[in-house]
């Protein structure tokens, strides 16, 4: 091995670290969803959330020297697009239904 990936295995970030910033993600993205009315900061929120849970997966996936939650992530990432290109969908309809983004005006989907 050489020095230098000697020196960099010795200076790698603690578990700790990623699960503390992932803890973090995972608060501000809560707080948004729960306490903001907009439906695009809570689209936001939701993208903060799945970001937070991404990190966990791979923070663990490279503990353990392991694939798999690089392969949830990527799932995880497809799923966080489809979830936006129809949340978006959803908005931009509503919108031009109520002219308005407010979650509150949005307790009819019937008309």
């Amino acid at each position: 091995m050489t020095p230098l990936l000697a020196s960099m295995s010795q200076t790698a970030i603690p578990l700790s670290w990623y699960l503390a910033v992932a803890l973090i993600l995972f608060a501000i993205g809560t707080i948004g969803v729960l306490t903001r009315r907009n439906a695009l900061v809570v689209l936001m929120s939701v993208e903060i959330l799945l970001n937070a849970v991404n990190l966990t997966f791979l923070a663990f996936a490279r503990h353990h020297d392991n694939m798999d939650g690089h392969v949830v992530t990527f799932f995880v990432i497809a799923v966080a697009a489809a979830e936006a290109a129809v949340g978006l969908a959803l908005v931009l309809g509503i919108f031009r239904h109520n002219r308005s983004v407010n979650v509150d005006s949005m307790t009819a989907l019937r008309n």
